[in-house]
């Protein structure tokens, strides 16, 4: 089929379609995922009191898990690249359904640092997979909506993890003898497993496979994808693996995202804690959870609103930047708000969610616009586990600075922990505002050098 013959509805119905066929099942895959990844969370207003856990081994062993990611990312993403997305996938989420299950044997500091860092190694490759497969079915210019739409997920897996989680440590505890966090992180950990088994079925590796595309419609998107790869080679985008680490972007972008993931996960991990300490009673699961849905809620909107305007604009670095500074606007109110000023807290907390995650939803398009082959393999899964490292630093540093403030009696430590969170995203925003792509025979350099 020749490009220039396929009318603009054929091909917006082909895409459509596509987006119609894998976004919704990726969506649940990514929502059972997160919750698995970030559910301690809310098993930790419980089990810190039964296994007598205090702040900071709560927090290395939150953050732990991103170290066993860290080290197996890169490796599992090429793997994927070369046996396939649906072998693949299949495997990460039966593993870590398995060992996100097995947490509620958990009774000692060791186990659950073992077990963290375990949860990361199974689920390593997960996420910078499924930013590869997409570049498989979706050129360049519709992928930031695509992205945004699949990232919904984070946030939809804490409006709904949350009033559930909260319910199930509430109303699950003592049942059979369990306390709610065991029955937290059972409930929560099998569903990856049905949903990993369901993979082998209905994920297709690429569209040359998808029995459910027509000829025409498969020839569209090979066109559109080739013509997207070749746009990254003209001008000189990176196809060897290593290629990509050579590419100063690669690096710049891993630090962009560092930033920002740190600030995510910090939040991400102690939202209960500080929603609960607002003046929630102890056993107040549910109520923590039900204003858990607020901040991630808003979210969800304000994600698919930022990227469906990028992708309608074409401009990618200002909508990521943005979104970074709303976050930052967010962590200054947490960071200097009384402690029980609840309407306040919670709207912090709404703009640092809504704010990372319209972030990244566009970030995603930068990189993807010059790395391609094993390159784009590579450098997404490096960009991602360096990234991810902020899931080990951000939960760590306010666990830590609050275990200070109790220890020395000054606080809780939120001001010094929000605002060097604040510091870390406004270098994100300077990175990813200097940087653009580099032009045909030049290096990539940020733009105020020029």
């Amino acid at each position: 089929m020749a490009t220039q013959t396929v009318s603009r509805e054929f091909e917006e119905a082909t895409f459509s379609k596509v987006a119609w066929r894998l976004i919704p099942f990726l969506f649940i895959c990514y929502i059972v995922a997160f919750l698995d990844r970030v559910n301690v969370g809310f098993a930790k207003l419980q089990m810190s009191g039964d296994l007598k856990f205090d702040d900071a081994i709560y927090s290395l062993g939150a953050g732990i898990f991103f170290i066993g990611y860290f080290i197996f990312e890169v490796p599992s993403n090429v793997i994927l690249e070369k046996v396939g997305a649906k072998i693949w996938i299949a495997r990460i989420m039966i593993t870590w359904g398995i060992i996100s299950a097995a947490f509620m044997f958990v009774s000692t500091p060791f186990w659950f640092y073992t077990l963290r860092f375990l949860l990361g190694v199974a689920e390593a490759g997960f996420f910078p997979g499924i930013i590869l497969y997409l570049t498989y079915w979706f050129p360049g210019d519709r992928r930031a909506k695509v992205v945004a739409l699949f990232m919904t997920a984070i946030a939809m897996a804490n409006v709904i993890g949350s009033p559930v989680s909260g319910a199930i440590m509430q109303y699950m505890d003592g049942y059979n003898g369990w306390r709610g966090w065991q029955w937290l992180f059972l409930l929560e950990g099998l569903p990856s497993v049905v949903v990993g088994i369901l993979v082998l079925v209905l994920l297709d590796d690429g569209p040359k496979r998808a029995k459910w595309l027509t000829q025409p419609e498969r020839e569209l998107i090979a066109e559109r994808i080739a013509a997207d790869n070749a746009a990254k080679g003209s001008h000189h985008g990176k196809h060897d693996l290593m290629g990509a680490f050579k590419d100063l972007r690669v690096w710049a972008f891993a630090v962009v995202y560092l930033a920002g993931v740190t600030g995510f996960y910090a939040v991400n991990f102690w939202m209960p804690t500080i929603i609960q300490e607002l003046g929630m009673k102890n056993d107040e699961y549910l109520k923590v959870g039900l204003l858990s849905m607020i901040p991630w809620g808003v979210a969800a909107v304000a994600m698919v609103l930022n990227g469906m305007h990028s992708d309608r604009t074409g401009e990618r670095r200002w909508h990521a930047a943005g979104g970074l500074l709303v976050a930052i606007l967010g962590m200054l109110i947490l960071a200097f708000v009384p402690k029980h000023e609840v309407v306040l807290s919670l709207a912090g907390l709404t703009l640092i969610t809504s704010g990372i995650l319209s972030w990244v939803a566009t970030f995603w398009s930068l990189p993807t616009a010059f790395l391609t082959g094993t390159a784009a393999a590579a450098g997404i899964a490096w960009i991602n586990s360096v990234g991810n490292l902020g899931g080990y630093f951000g939960p760590m540093l306010i666990g830590q600075l609050r275990a200070a403030a109790k220890a020395a009696g000054s606080g809780d430590g939120a001001t010094h922990a929000f605002l060097a969170l604040a510091a870390l995203a406004l270098i994100g925003v300077l990175i990813t505002v200097l940087m653009r792509p580099a032009k045909a025979g030049t290096a990539a350099v940020p733009e105020a050098a020029r």
